[in-house]
């Protein structure tokens, strides 16, 4: 099975959407989209997931499925939107429930956010299974990233949110709360299982020095002969020291702060608090 694969790319937060699609049926799936969100002014704005909706619409798809590889901490979903427009179940792996505990306690979101994953319509565990069209996708699970994590395999063709980078790029970081080296060399090593022709769909691109253009686009294959972190058979502790000195060094991405509070809760935002408007917290030096 060989879907059809088109890109979205935010270049704001570096951000690979895709909408994946049964050319048979011409159903689909989106996959980790954008919801636009300027921070200093507070404000929202659609123009990224509105793309997605024109894609659809203009080539007569269904959307079967709204997914989310993980809670993201640099981008804040669009899901609900898309859904409302499109249809569609929004969907993520089941450890949501540990990154909602821990984060609703981070913003003291108080007893009436709810903590069992009841925001989205599927949670995905090891091994699930679901249909696009007449596509029939399989879950993996790979945390490390975050203990959320999971990789979407769709035919040939595999999403692994933020696990893998593009060869020359690397590796997510680990240092978020339940983030875990060790995990995520043992979850690389579960992609690496699958056939080296399968493509790979990374979530993020940040053009890694030397190269010109964003990608977004490989197969295991490649990641397993060229990824400057886990290629070549590189041993885990030898991952886990180079990711662990690399993270010390990173700052943390600039929407962190709106975009937990908001992923969190499947892509909606806080409800309006009594004067009618809806507000995000920033916890001081909690995060």
């Amino acid at each position: 099975m060989t879907p059809d694969v088109t890109p979205f790319f935010d270049e704001v937060t570096n951000t690979a959407s895709f909408v994946v699609t049964d050319p048979e049926t011409r159903h689909c799936a989106i996959i980790d989209s954008v919801l636009d969100f300027d921070y200093a002014s507070g404000r929202t704005d659609f123009h990224s997931a509105d793309e997605i909706i024109e894609f659809v619409q203009n080539n007569g798809l269904q959307v079967d499925w709204v997914l989310e590889t993980h809670v993201h901490a640099d981008h804040l979903s669009a899901a609900p939107y898309l859904q409302e427009k499109l249809g569609g179940k929004i969907g993520i792996g089941e450890n949501i429930t540990v990154v909602q505990d821990t984060f609703g306690k981070v913003f003291n979101e108080g007893s009436e956010f709810q903590r069992d994953g009841s925001q989205f319509d599927r949670l995905f565990i090891e091994g699930d299974t679901f249909e696009i069209g007449a596509l029939t996708a399989s879950v993996l699970h790979t945390p490390g990233h975050t203990p959320a994590c999971l990789t979407y395999v769709i035919g040939d063709a595999a999403f692994v949110g933020d696990t893998l980078f593009m060869p020359d790029f690397g590796t997510a970081r680990v240092d978020f709360p339940g983030g875990s080296a060790e995990m995520l060399y043992a979850s690389v090593q579960k992609l690496f299982a699958l056939p080296d022709a399968t493509r790979v769909f990374v979530g993020h691109d940040y053009k890694a020095p030397g190269r010109d253009e964003f990608a977004w686009e490989t197969t295991i294959g490649e990641q397993k002969s060229l990824n400057k972190h886990v290629g070549q058979g590189r041993a885990e502790k030898d991952f886990v020291a180079l990711r662990t000195q690399r993270d010390a060094e990173l700052s943390m991405p600039r929407l962190i702060v709106p975009s937990l509070q908001v992923n969190m809760r499947a892509g909606n935002m806080p409800p309006s608090e009594e004067d009618g408007n809806v507000y995000l917290k920033v916890p001081v030096n909690r995060i």
